[in-house]
């Protein structure tokens, strides 16, 4: 009896069941099994569908499928096939939800790029061999805490703008090769220095942000011998680290940046009161670009939605706002269809604001698709779907 290819199958229903309609969560800090089901299906479709491609034409050629078990399987097959693509169409939207962003902040659209094959057929984060990685630079005395590493071309020559990145992780866990190397490996072709940084784990918050504003510190006075421009700095981050990210740039002080590229990010207190950035009101911020995956079970769309209404009320500077389509939490840790659009939109955003002839303020007065009504200047189209 095909038990084999049943349970196969099965699993794939599953994982694809997720992926296609995760439960909504009640609260936003909690970790929900959801995520874990669906995630890697969400992102890396193409995979789960050569898995299932195999199994079921293994099942064939064993000549399992004439008999009743065998046929449900197969019949669970075309199920998750039909899921399959209606997760790839989904993810197929993001390049237009970036755009509608992109436009909406006064930002030219994206420049499409043909997908990698990656996306097909590797699409790990494994060395890239145009790409130098300069691996456990000590920023800080806190050991491993206190490391980052340098991603820039093997090419490179001159100076280029720095992108530091912060991982997530709940402020619990987590490293800096994880999340968003593609990202890197994009920019860093383009003449970008990017740096990724450990922080302390499981500590006081005000000792993790502290040791953001010693990464940018360190970009400051050793930044040029890596090939960074100090004075052209993007800090980004990843759910907890989209958190610090913003908190850098909104107590900036002396560790000032020029704009913000915050991913699925938690924008909540964190143990104390003034530990949000929505405390701040937007209040002195830099340019933002914030991409949210519209089914995070994680981190709530609608906690993304809120900060970048505060942000858009506080801030002379414009902010872009990608709500991604059928995106789960951590859609960036692979090659993918949904992460490609967005690290276009990235590079859009940062070439709006770095054009010698830019003047990228807030856009003119416009229905905000965020509350439904007209508001003051700079509330552009969010790029939902």
């Amino acid at each position: 009896m095909p038990f084999g290819y049943l349970i196969t199958t099965g699993l794939m229903a599953v994982f694809v069941a997720f992926a296609v309609a995760p439960p909504r969560p009640r609260r936003s800090s909690r970790v929900r099994l959801s995520f874990w089901l669906g995630f890697i299906v969400n992102e890396l479709p193409f995979l789960a569908f050569y898995v299932l491609a195999a199994s079921t034409a293994l099942a064939i050629g064993q000549g399992d499928i004439a008999n009743p078990v065998g046929w449900i399987g197969l019949a669970l097959a075309v199920l998750v096939t039909a899921g399959l693509v209606v997760v790839v169409l989904r993810a197929m939207r993001t390049g237009a939800a970036v755009d509608d962003a992109l436009l909406g902040a006064g930002f030219p659209a994206r420049r499409p790029r043909r997908l990698s094959l990656r996306v097909f057929f590797w699409p790990f984060a494994v060395p890239h061999p145009g790409i130098e990685r300069i691996s456990n630079i000590a920023y800080g005395d806190a050991g491993r805490a206190n490391l980052l590493d340098v991603y820039r071309s093997r090419s490179h020559t001159g100076s280029g703008p720095t992108f530091v990145h912060l991982h997530g992780g709940g402020f619990r866990i987590g490293k800096k090769s994880r999340e968003a190397r593609p990202l890197f490996h994009r920019l860093a072709r383009r003449g970008w220095v990017c740096i990724s940084a450990n922080y302390r784990l499981r500590t006081p918050y005000s000792e993790q942000l502290a040791d953001v504003k010693d990464v940018l510190a360190w970009v400051r006075e050793h930044g040029a011998e890596y090939g960074a421009d100090p004075n052209v700095v993007f800090v980004a981050g990843s759910s907890a680290g989209g958190h610090l990210a913003s908190m850098a740039a909104l107590t900036a002080n002396d560790a000032s940046v020029t704009a913000v590229v915050s991913l699925y990010g938690y924008y909540g207190p964190v143990g104390h009161e003034g530990s949000s950035p929505m405390a701040y009101e937007g209040r002195g911020a830099p340019p933002f670009f914030v991409a949210h995956p519209d089914r995070d079970t994680l981190v709530v769309v609608e906690d993304a939605r809120r900060y970048v209404e505060t942000l858009r009320r506080g801030s002379a500077n414009p902010v872009v706002y990608a709500e991604l389509p059928g995106a789960q939490h951590g859609f960036d840790f692979f090659y993918s269809i949904r992460f490609e659009a967005v690290i276009d939109g990235i590079e859009a955003f940062a070439e709006g604001l770095l054009r010698p002839t830019s003047s990228l303020r807030r856009p003119p007065t416009a229905p905000d698709p965020v509350t439904g009504s007209s508001g003051s200047p700079g509330r552009g189209r969010a790029g939902r779907r």
